[in-house]
């Protein structure tokens, strides 16, 4: 991603988060104009984060553990979706309402996840990608393992954020309040949240993946095709 772009993706967030701010400064919607913000911090981490930047390896590592307990938050608004089901989209005939107000909450609400989950994805393709080549490691089968582990560890940050109510703040402030619920956790419905969370994060991820590889295969095929 160029330096223009990432100003215009930093932009985008300026002004949507304003945007959001405007409309939904009333709860029980509110929540999104934090979500939102909180989703951009390891999308800007990301874009400080490449096989030769930092140069200096110690801050490299300080950057990529700093986005790791950030990156949850973005993928994270995906289980906001669920608060879709305040906006009653059901009338009495069982068909869904036709409100201008309940579709623009709804619109605010899409735009926020899918947005910051496709930069997310990049940015965790980022990350993977620049851990291989400082590992030396640029085996094929290393780089998938690490979005594969990457995405794990993510779904789990998902999980501590919505159902033990964790957010990434207090692993700063106070951290002994991560330890006690974090190993009292486990049990079969959380595995299969984090596994389900993880399935559905590589889906997103292999299939941007699939769409540039194929973008990329076309401009390479185009100049000898003239």
């Amino acid at each position: 991603m160029s330096q223009l772009n990432k100003w215009i993706v930093r932009a985008c967030f300026i002004v949507w988060i304003t945007i959001l701010y405007t409309y939904l400064k009333e709860p029980p919607f509110n929540f999104l104009v934090l979500n939102t913000f909180l989703a951009f911090i390891p999308i800007e981490l990301s874009f400080h984060i490449d096989n030769t930047t930092p140069k200096n390896g110690l801050l490299f590592w300080v950057i990529v553990l700093v986005w790791l307990l950030f990156y949850p938050n973005t993928p994270y608004l995906l289980t906001d979706l669920f608060h879709l089901s305040l906006l009653t989209p059901y009338g009495p005939n069982g068909l869904l309402r036709l409100n201008d107000v309940m579709w623009l909450k709804f619109s605010l609400l899409l735009v926020s996840t899918l947005f910051s989950t496709i930069i997310g994805i990049w940015g965790l393709d980022r990350v993977s990608k620049a851990i291989s080549y400082r590992l030396r490691l640029n085996h094929l089968w290393f780089k998938h393992a690490i979005v594969v582990l990457l995405t794990i560890l993510t779904s789990i940050g998902i999980f501590i954020g919505r159902f033990l109510r964790i957010h990434t703040i207090y692993l700063f402030l106070t951290p002994e309040l991560f330890i006690r619920p974090l190993m009292n956790m486990w049990s079969r419905p959380a595995i299969v949240f984090i596994g389900l969370l993880t399935i559905i994060q590589l889906v997103f991820f292999y299939t941007l993946k699939l769409i540039g590889s194929s973008h990329f295969m076309k401009d390479q095929q185009e100049p000898s095709e003239k």
